[in-house]
């Protein structure tokens, strides 16, 4: 229950959130995608205001796909969310329950701030959040590479955490560079149809969102978890 409520508020904050931060700039890159091609080149031209009642009719089509596209989008980012928000904090509670000592809120944000550093920073080391529009290698490959950078970044973290002596901590940091030493996949092809600057813009953008949800999702884990294990 700790892990539902706490997944439930952050899937629906952060979604807000990235109406403002994200969203913008993933429909602005989407632009880019699109090619323009001058259909009308060898057409005759109509009379003015034949022109002027199809442009209306024409933008206000567009304006209501738009708000259309809009809603049913942000409908199922909040869905994906709250979901994926839900299935994080089940780890985050389940990793408290296991340490086995209180934690309440401000110690829940520590938890999410590894969180953070584990899925999503140490990633964007290799593989940075990417805009419709960027060439990027095989997804299988890609896949493969976040999994083990991961893992090894969890379980380096950990040891590095609850493991005493500088051996140990040496041996956390070995592991959690061992993924960037075999470097993460990229597409042989530089460039792509979106502007460098809006795509360093999203990397930004989407990692301190990132922080603020996860950050978020540790504290409310650590809140719904001390409240529900006193009862």
């Amino acid at each position: 229950m700790a892990a539902v409520l706490a997944g439930l508020i952050g899937g629906l904050g952060v979604s807000v959130l990235q109406e403002f931060t994200t969203t913008p700039l993933i429909l602005q890159a989407e632009t880019f995608e699109t090619p323009r091609a001058d259909e009308g080149a060898n057409k005759p031209t109509p009379p003015v205001a034949q022109l002027s009642e199809r442009a209306a009719h024409a933008h206000a089509a567009r304006e209501s796909t738009d708000i259309r596209n809009r809603v049913e989008r942000a409908f199922y980012t909040t869905i994906a969310n709250i979901l994926t928000g839900i299935g994080f904090a089940l780890i985050l509670v389940a990793s408290i329950t296991l340490h086995g000592q209180a934690v309440e809120g401000r110690k829940g944000v520590i938890w999410g701030a590894a969180g953070f550093a584990i899925v999503n920073l140490a990633p964007a080391l290799g593989l940075p959040p990417e805009v419709p529009g960027t060439l990027s290698a095989e997804l299988g490959a890609r896949q493969s590479w976040w999994f083990l950078c991961v893992a090894a970044t969890g379980a380096g973290l950990w040891i590095i955490v609850f493991r005493r002596g500088a051996l140990w901590v040496l041996a956390g940091l070995s592991m959690m560079a061992v993924p960037h030493l075999f470097g993460a996949p990229q597409s042989e092809e530089s460039g792509g149809a979106v502007p460098s600057e809006l795509a360093a813009h999203f990397v930004a953008a989407s990692l301190v969102t990132a922080a603020v949800f996860w950050c978020a999702l540790g504290w409310l884990s650590a809140v719904f978890w001390m409240r529900f294990s006193d009862q």
